[in-house]
């Protein structure tokens, strides 16, 4: 049993701010709302009630981070991280040291002037959509961070490492441990420049989110915004003519562009990714800096997605699906390089998962599944359109822009998508308006499924569906409107009997390196 370790005092500060941020819009419009052209009655207690029930809220909160932080305290027992903490309701957590998947790093603004870290711990089964990780510890130093991580690291090396040898009276087994070996350097693969994320900002959407963001901010105070007014400035500006507010128009866009960029260049600074044989270490952010380790054990499958505007300056953006990690957290899929180079992904690729096949040809869709891609649109289109040339008449009958624009879509679909099986690993491409191509083992496909309707029997066509795991949702790949004979060699290529004759490895083995 080792010493108990408390967190570092920083963290009753860190708790009140959490709380304050999360309760800083209720209390602004109670605030705001009960204090703004109220009559005084004399009373202090009555005209001050607002304020007196915010400072209270404060004090309660500081009393209750003062609390956790006091009643906090971790250590190292019988191969187990073990937590205790609460007061009026003590509560204990026991994490076996072999279901912790990894131990990341965050650096938040008031961590850094003390040289302190976050630290999150991982596993295996925490994958639910409403929990964060299995442990935090909120504040501690980086040499303790370092040492939680090294004790955990050394436990499970040790238990992977370890060998049952039999006496020789055969009665007992005991765990032969090996000498230590010097530990592999994490090799940095990957580096974001400044360029890279310039582009990201622009190509990320942020801009629509930013503008989101603030609609929902002011929505919260719709009681006491003066809309008839605003209505009013708005028709006189209006009035001014179109030139002067389409100039408004994009100064607002640049505006959001500007602090899109922002906003990506703060999260964004200093992406890194390196590896050790083992991991995959990614770190990122200026102000909050983190570090996030992803094992490649729990690697399920590989996805390069690729838009037209990416695509237009040579650039892709690479996620990996992970077993492990919360969703919450964004565990399932990892951004593993946000924006890279078309013609390096490759190479990188290949250094990570030698085993994946990236330069492989694909089988095309069939030509006559091409209506598939655009007539089940008309079903909600041709009413609407209808619609508008009938009560918009005549202008109305512009929405028939619309169907040319859907067929145009489908066939671009058509012609992007295609599947190919090489060995153990099914490819699997298919557009929606971002390229996707995924790359998935077939030891890690949670199941394929074929589905074929009254109307690709006429044509001897069906879909397939390749799910695999990433976090607490399965994942899917599909293989849409392919050749009948070839959707059912994809179901024989699955075939649990045939699977059974591979030699399928443990989870403990890479994705990459596996069948």
């Amino acid at each position: 049993m080792s010493e108990k370790n408390r967190l570092h005092w920083v963290t009753a500060v860190i708790e009140l701010l959490k709380t304050l941020k999360e309760a800083i819009i209720p209390l602004l419009v109670i605030v705001v709302a009960n204090g703004i052209g109220r009559e005084r009655s004399g009373n202090f207690w009555l005209d001050n009630l607002t304020i007196l029930i915010f400072g209270a809220f404060v004090v309660f909160t500081a009393v209750a981070g003062f609390i956790k932080w006091k009643r906090f305290v971790y250590w190292f027992e019988d191969g187990e991280l073990r937590i205790e903490h609460g007061l009026f309701v003590k509560k204990k957590r026991y994490i076996p040291f072999e279901r912790i998947q990894s131990v990341d790093y965050t650096e938040g603004i008031f961590h850094r002037p003390f040289g302190l870290v976050k630290v999150k711990i991982e596993t295996a089964g925490n994958s639910s959509v409403l929990e964060g990780s299995e442990a935090d510890l909120t504040a501690v130093t980086r040499a303790e961070a370092d040492r939680v991580s090294s004790v955990i690291s050394e436990a499970k090396r040790r238990r992977r490492n370890g060998m049952q040898e039999v006496q020789e009276d055969g009665t007992e087994a005991v765990a032969v441990i090996p000498a230590e070996e010097p530990e592999d350097e994490a090799k940095t693969l990957f580096r974001m420049g400044r360029k890279e994320i310039f582009l990201l900002a622009t190509f990320s959407g942020r801009i629509g989110i930013i503008f989101s963001g603030i609609a929902i901010f002011l929505s919260q105070f719709a009681d006491i915004l003066p809309f008839d007014v605003i209505y009013d400035e708005v028709v006189a500006f209006i009035r001014f003519g179109v030139f002067m507010v389409a100039a408004v128009v994009l100064v607002l866009m640049l505006v959001g562009w500007v602090l899109s960029v922002a906003w990506t260049y703060l999260g964004f600074y200093g992406f890194t990714v390196s590896f050790d044989g083992d991991d995959l270490f990614i770190s990122r952010g200026l102000l909050e800096k983190k570090r996030v380790t992803v094992p490649l054990k729990r690697i399920q499958a590989v996805r390069v997605s690729e838009n037209p505007f990416q695509k237009l300056f040579g650039y892709v953006s690479v996620k990996v699906h992970s077993a492990g990690g919360s969703a919450k957290e964004g565990g399932a899929a990892i951004g593993l390089f946000p924006l890279v180079s078309k013609h390096e992904v490759n190479g990188m690729l290949a250094e990570l998962f030698p085993e994946i096949e990236t330069s492989v040809e694909l089988n095309p869709i069939p030509e006559r599944s091409r209506p598939f891609y655009y007539r089940l649109h008309f079903f909600w289109v041709l009413p609407l359109v209808a619609a508008a040339g009938y009560f918009l008449f005549p202008y109305g009958l512009f929405a028939m822009l619309i169907i040319p624009v859907i067929i145009l879509a489908g066939l671009w679909q058509h012609r992007s998508a295609g599947w190919a099986v090489t060995g153990r690993q099914l490819t699997v491409r298919w557009r929606e308006f971002t390229l996707h191509t995924v790359y998935v083992f077939r030891k890690r496909v949670q199941s394929l499924q074929e589905r074929q309707t009254i109307f690709q029997k006429r044509r001897n066509v069906a879909t397939v569906t390749a799910a695999f795991k990433s976090g607490a949702m399965p994942s899917e790949a599909p293989i849409r409107h392919i050749d009948e004979a070839d959707a059912d060699s994809l179901m024989d290529w699955y075939d649990p009997q045939k699977r059974s004759k591979d030699s399928v490895a443990p989870e403990g083995t890479p994705a990459p390196q596996g069948e």
